[in-house]
């Protein structure tokens, strides 16, 4: 029932992986670095009323396969995840030492709603982080009529208020900004976001900005050594979540594998010395409870 550029793989039982080419959602997309990605379980035990999309969004230069991990632990908690191929190139960080105040802002603006005025990046209407997700879920809609994807869909724009925007590095920045823009079910953020002068000693201006989504829906999972300063990190955390420096110190929980969740933080940080990979390592399976818990604890 689906086309050919849409292929299926089953990952376990109930799980079904979809990889769409972006250019097949809409002949103006460009593909970046490689497929978009859907994922859904339609028997998951914790099957979410109202149903829950995550859109998840990658790191610099990052491929859209290397999410199906937590893409599949999602789906087997009753999401739907759309991992989105996009204009992932240029890095964060470009804008850490810039003059202009407005940097981060200008960067993350262009790369979602194509709008010009980054010195940094170039990215059209077309192909925005906004235009990629619109047409990729009307394709699912039109393609996958059984995926349920419709649940996501009102005049033809995403609902925002059931989707759970996520990311990493890069991606966790975008989320954000995301939920600045949308209210949103919630904002995961994975190892960032990166958004701190550097020379200037502060968090980009952007991120005390209102917030369509509320500060308390925020949730980070850091890594403690992370190579990108987990103390900036923390610091765009607490200025989006909207904390002082008192009450940041509160939402923090240090964490290593299989470890149960202190309390009901909202900044998680990885301090497992075994691990090597700091900057991915918010990513590991092991590090699956922590994950479930940002995606599901209670709203304070």
């Amino acid at each position: 029932f689906l086309l050919a550029s849409l292929s299926t793989m089953c990952v376990q039982a109930q799980t079904t992986v979809l990889r769409i080419d972006p250019h097949e959602t809409d002949a103006a997309i460009e593909k970046v670095q490689g497929p978009d990605i859907a994922v859904y379980d339609r028997q998951a035990p914790q099957a979410m009323s109202p149903p829950r999309l995550l859109l998840y969004l990658v790191g610099t230069r990052v491929k859209t396969e290397s999410s199906v991990d937590l893409d599949t632990a999602f789906s087997h908690w009753g999401f739907h995840v759309v991992a989105l191929d996009y204009e992932n190139n240029v890095v964060t960080v470009a804008c850490a030492h810039s003059a202009d105040i407005a940097c981060f802002d200008h960067y993350r603006q262009t790369i979602i709603t194509g709008a010009p005025g980054s010195e940094k990046i170039q990215v059209d209407p077309a192909n925005s982080i906004l235009n990629r997700f619109d047409k990729l879920l009307a394709y699912l809609v039109k393609h996958d009529p059984a995926g349920g994807w419709g649940d996501f869909v009102a005049d033809g724009k995403p609902v925002w208020s059931r989707i759970v925007v996520a990311g990493h590095s890069q991606g966790a920045g975008h989320a954000a900004y995301l939920g600045k823009m949308f209210a949103v079910d919630r904002v995961l953020m994975f190892s960032g976001p990166q958004d701190f002068f550097d020379d200037l000693h502060q968090p980009a201006p952007w991120q005390a900005r209102p917030s369509a989504t509320p500060p308390a829906r925020y949730f980070a999972f850091l890594a403690l050594k992370d190579p990108y300063n987990v103390e900036h990190q923390t610091a765009n955390c607490s200025v989006l979540m909207n904390l002082s420096a008192l009450h940041a110190k509160e939402e923090i929980a240090m964490m290593q594998p299989g470890e149960p969740i202190p309390g009901q933080p909202r900044i998680l940080i990885n301090n497992d010395p075994t691990t090597e990979q700091r900057h991915g390592s918010t990513l590991l399976p092991e590090f699956e409870s922590v994950w479930k818990y940002m995606a599901t604890a209670k709203i304070q």
